[in-house]
C-alpha cells in the first residue's frame, strides 16, 4: 500500500460529499486534539457560529481523520448531538484496568476503521491510545476487533458506513465488498 497517495484534500473531500447535506456534518482538518463538535459549539464549549457539526482530526493525518470517522459512523443520533458523542476520554497513561475498558468501546469504531482503511487501500494500525502509558498486552483486543471485522463482512455495516465504504473503494479502486482475506491479523 502506498501510504503517499492518500490526501487529506481527498477523504475530506469523499466525507463531505457523502454527509455534508443530509447529516450536516463535515469533516475538516484540526489541531494536536481531535475532537466531534455539534452545531454551534465550539471547541471550548461556547456558542459559535458555525451552523454545521464538524469532525476535526488531529494534525491533518489521514489515519486520524479514518479514526474520528468511524466514531462518528458508529454514534447514533442523539450521541451526534454532543461534544464528542458523550463519551469519557481519559487521557493517556491510563492503568490496565482502564486502558481494558477503554478497548471495550473502541472494537467497533476500529473494525470499522479497518474497513474503511482497507477500502481506501490505507494500511490500519489498531490503536491503544495510550502512548504514556502501559497498554499492556493487547492481542486480545485485536482479535475482538477482528471479529467485529468478520461480523460486519457476514452481516452489513450500519448504512452510513457502508456508503462511506462505497465511495472510498470507488475512489481509490479497490473491490467494492469486504473481502476477509485483505484482513490480516498479525499485521495490526
Amino acid at each position: 500500500m502506498n501510504q503517499e497517495q492518500h490526501h487529506i484534500e481527498d477523504i475530506i473531500a469523499i466525507f463531505n460529499q457523502c454527509f455534508a447535506e443530509e447529516f450536516n456534518t463535515r469533516l475538516e482538518k484540526g489541531g494536536d486534539y481531535p475532537i466531534y463538535l455539534p452545531e454551534f459549539l465550539d471547541e471550548d464549549g461556547v456558542k459559535s457560529e458555525r451552523p454545521y457539526h464538524v469532525i476535526l482530526f488531529a494534525h491533518g493525518y489521514y489515519s486520524s481523520a479514518l479514526h474520528e470517522i468511524s466514531h462518528w459512523l458508529v454514534a447514533g443520533r442523539e450521541r451526534r448531538k454532543l461534544e464528542d458523542f458523550g463519551y469519557w476520554y481519559e487521557p493517556d497513561g491510563r492503568s490496565a484496568e482502564r486502558q481494558r475498558e477503554f478497548e471495550q468501546v473502541e472494537v467497533k469504531p476500529q473494525a470499522i476503521e479497518w474497513i474503511l482503511a482497507t477500502a481506501a487501500n490505507f494500511r490500519y494500525f489498531a490503536s491503544s491510545d495510550n502512548l504514556t502509558g502501559n497498554p499492556g498486552d493487547n492481542t486480545a483486543f485485536k482479535q475482538a476487533v477482528y471479529e467485529q471485522v468478520k461480523t460486519y463482512a457476514e452481516k452489513g455495516l450500519p448504512k452510513r458506513a457502508e456508503t462511506l465504504r462505497h465511495a472510498l473503494s470507488q475512489f481509490y479502486g479497490t473491490p467494492d465488498k469486504i473481502e476477509l482475506e485483505k484482513f490480516d491479523l498479525s499485521r495490526i
